[in-house]
C-alpha cells in the first residue's frame, strides 16, 4: 500500500505543485504538521495513512494553491488536510487502475502535536521537496 501512496505523492510534486523532489533517509526532526486518513482495501485490510509536511513545505504548497506568502496556522492546517486528500485520493485511483485493488478512504484529520511524539508507523518514507520535507507513513489498524 505504501508504494502506491508514495507514487501518488511524487505525482503530486511533479504535476500539482511542480517542484523537484528527492527521497531521503530520514527527517531532520523539525516541526511537522501531520494529517491522517483511514484507508480500507479489499485485499489488505484497514490502514491509517499519514502525510506530514514541515513548515517550509506546507507554506510553499499554500503559496502555490492560494497565493499566500505568509499563511496563518489554520490555513496551513487546512492546506495539509487538502494535500492529504489529494494524495490519498490519487492513490485510490492508482490502486484501482494499476493494481486492480479497490480502496475506500475516509475524511482526513490533523494529528495533535502531542500525539505525534508517541506515534508508531509500520512503514515510513521521507521526501525532500525544494528544501522542505514531506513524510509519508502507514500504520496497520
Amino acid at each position: 500500500m505504501l508504494p502506491i501512496i508514495i507514487e501518488a505523492a511524487t505525482n503530486f510534486c511533479l504535476h500539482q505543485i511542480r517542484l523537484p523532489f528527492d527521497f531521503i533517509d530520514g527527517s531532520d526532526k523539525k516541526r511537522t504538521l501531520l494529517a491522517y486518513i483511514d484507508i480500507e482495501t479489499t485485499n489488505d485490510g484497514l490502514h491509517r495513512a499519514y502525510i506530514g509536511c514541515d513548515d517550509r513545505l506546507i507554506q510553499m504548497i499554500t503559496e502555490i494553491f492560494l497565493g499566500e506568502e505568509d499563511s496563518d496556522e489554520q490555513t496551513l492546517v487546512d492546506m495539509l488536510l487538502e494535500t492529504t486528500n489529494m494524495i490519498v485520493g490519487s492513490a485510490k485511483v492508482l490502486a484501482g487502475e494499476l493494481y486492480e485493488t479497490t480502496i475506500t478512504i475516509a475524511t482526513p484529520f490533523i494529528l495533535p502535536e502531542e500525539e505525534s511524539t508517541t506515534l508508531h508507523m509500520d512503514e515510513i518514507k521521507c521526501i525532500s521537496v525544494n528544501g522542505g520535507e514531506m513524510t509519508i507513513g502507514l500504520q496497520r489498524l
